[in-house]
């Protein structure tokens, strides 16, 4: 099966075939998979080399100049070191542009804390209008992409995984989808933390829902698992634990609740390890979240929350 990294560059070559409008701009990552989109489109698509505060002001460029910029990197490249630029080249400009990125929160574990952003989805929080899609599956990916490019002159980030479930669900680019139903508690899995999340919920009554498009965040979806399931509501996310509890506070807050944001740790990791490890490590697997899962709706606090 191919990565979702891999489905982005053959959706954006695409793409760029089929719309006018739509330009690519690279900063080195994944520029040796789009070596044919230069040579058909010199003029829309562009490698800036590894300069990222310009790969995002360039982009902001060909916005106001009424083109639909694809702007890709690592995730720590793209979201967190040209923050500034996101901030006010996009956000202030009004300028729309598609941000993908590559890596997630370990993905590389050798390439060292550098190359990891669990915090990148908190980060877009502080910022007004981005719409947040967090595929699970290559077939979601492009759905997903396909949906942000068309988006008007919307700013929307793609959050891409080397992580992925094993089959893709039918994701709108909207509403989370209803995996499982129980009467115990909400379990939300976001994006490649779904198939954990379903082995470890396996014979336990609770409602999954499952979630790649977290921001906007689905209220009315969350509102009404409730109603049937109880209050008690675990957020499973791929970034930084918590990211979500405020969104999920927000849509409850005219009833009591209980919100649990199970995700990667504050505390750095500092030994390079592999990936699975770093996802154990941080109460990810399968195993793990089962624990935390179970203990949580049966009315106690897991350790370390």
């Amino acid at each position: 099966m191919d990565t979702m990294r891999d489905r982005f560059a053959s959706v954006v070559t695409r793409l760029l075939d089929e719309d006018p409008r739509v330009a690519v701009v690279l900063a080195e990552v994944t520029a040796d998979r789009f070596t044919e989109a230069f040579r058909r489109h010199p003029d829309r698509a562009v490698n800036v080399g590894i300069r990222e505060q310009l790969l995002v002001g360039a982009a902001s460029g060909m916005a106001l100049a009424g083109l639909r910029p694809v702007v890709h990197t690592f995730a720590s490249f793209l979201v967190e070191r040209p923050f500034e630029q996101v901030k006010l080249d996009l956000g202030h400009q009004d300028a729309g542009a598609v941000l993908v990125s590559a890596g997630a929160s370990f993905d590389w574990p050798t390439g060292g804390h550098t190359h990891m952003a669990p915090g990148d989805v908190a980060l877009l929080d502080t910022l007004d209008g981005w719409t947040v899609h967090v595929p699970g599956h290559p077939d979601e990916a492009e759905t997903l992409l396909r949906h942000a490019v068309a988006a008007g002159d919307d700013k929307v980030y793609v959050r891409l995984s080397l992580q992925s479930s094993a089959e893709g669900r039918p994701v709108d680019g909207q509403r989370f989808l209803t995996v499982r139903e129980g009467r115990s508690g909400v379990v939300v899995a976001v994006g490649p933390m779904l198939d954990a999340v379903l082995a470890a919920t396996e014979g336990l009554d609770v409602t999954v829902l499952y979630a790649t498009t977290v921001r906007p965040f689905d209220a009315d979806a969350l509102r009404r698992a409730t109603a049937s399931a109880g209050t008690d509501v675990v957020l499973v996310e791929p970034y930084l634990a918590g990211t979500s509890t405020a969104a999920a506070n927000d849509a409850l807050a005219d009833v009591p609740h209980r919100v649990l944001g199970l995700g990667v740790g504050r505390a750095e990791l500092r030994r390079y390890g592999q990936f699975e490890e770093h996802l154990a490590a941080h109460g990810l697997d399968a195993r793990s979240l089962r624990e935390r899962i179970t203990l949580f709706t049966a009315g106690a606090v897991p350790a370390g929350v």
